[in-house]
């Protein structure tokens, strides 16, 4: 999705005109066919090869002073990133002519929303297909021999994710220890009964369901600005509910 981003960004920068080290795309120039008939190449095409090559240079810089399976796999993914924008991209064209007759078009290219490229990598999360390195390290094959070798528009991996829901019992139990790996799991954490989002009960509890206590806090009210220049406010007690997802013992998990 970084990947994806870069191309996006530096893609309409060049079209912006944001950008001194390139412009619209030099090469949509002349006269040209489609299904349509002739038309003139126009107005200003997102340069989105010059896009790719940038996000190739900048975001895999990194990768590729590695060897192992990670920076290979990165390679691999960001690759896929950048072709998920410019799959989108889509011909955009307007008529010249007597009442719109349309007798002579001028087309550009122009890249589609970002939120599509995200839609299309989000499908292809969901479906990446798990990996190992080959024997001579120099790419990977599947690690399930019934699925197919993944194609160079399939996302990989090497290591299942963790599980979040739960808590890793390789965690530390001092919560004021920095550790890099593990999960204190979601047992106890605060949800938002009303959201539909990530906050929500039904996803930050991961189906265990949620507790309902009723608390009663103190909370700033009837605040008044004074001149010049205070807000000052009275103590109030308010009354709400806080919800808090269950642990998996409580919830009838093993």
């Amino acid at each position: 999705m970084s990947s994806a981003g870069v191309v996006f960004a530096i893609t309409r920068a060049c079209s912006q005109g944001e950008l001194k080290s390139c412009t619209c795309d030099p090469k949509k120039k002349g006269s040209f066919k489609d299904s349509r008939g002739s038309f003139d190449w126009g107005g200003c095409s997102d340069n989105i090869d010059y896009g790719i090559k940038f996000a190739r240079a900048f975001v895999d810089a990194r990768e590729k002073k590695g060897k192992d399976a990670r920076a290979l796999m990165n390679l691999h993914n960001n690759r896929v990133g950048r072709k998920a924008v410019k799959r989108f991209m889509t011909q955009e064209c307007k008529c010249h002519g007597v009442s719109g007759s349309c007798t002579l078009r001028t087309c550009w290219l122009t890249m589609g929303d970002f939120r599509k490229s995200g839609d299309l990598l989000r499908k292809k999360y969901n479906g990446a297909i798990q990996v190992v390195m080959n024997q001579d390290g120099t790419g990977f094959t599947v690690a399930n021999k019934r699925f197919n070798k993944p194609t160079s528009n399939d996302l990989v991996y090497f290591e299942n994710s963790p599980d979040y829901c739960i808590r890793d019992k390789d965690v530390g139990f001092l919560t004021y220890v920095s550790f890099d790996l593990g999960s204190f799991g979601t047992a106890g954490r605060v949800c938002n009964q009303s959201s539909r989002g990530m906050d929500s009960c039904e996803v930050m509890c991961c189906g265990r369901g949620y507790d309902t206590a009723r608390i009663t806090k103190m909370v700033k009210c009837e605040c008044k600005f004074h001149w010049c220049c205070a807000v000052r406010c009275k103590d109030c007690l308010e009354t709400v509910d806080v919800h808090t997802c269950k642990a998996a013992k409580d919830a009838g998990w093993n």
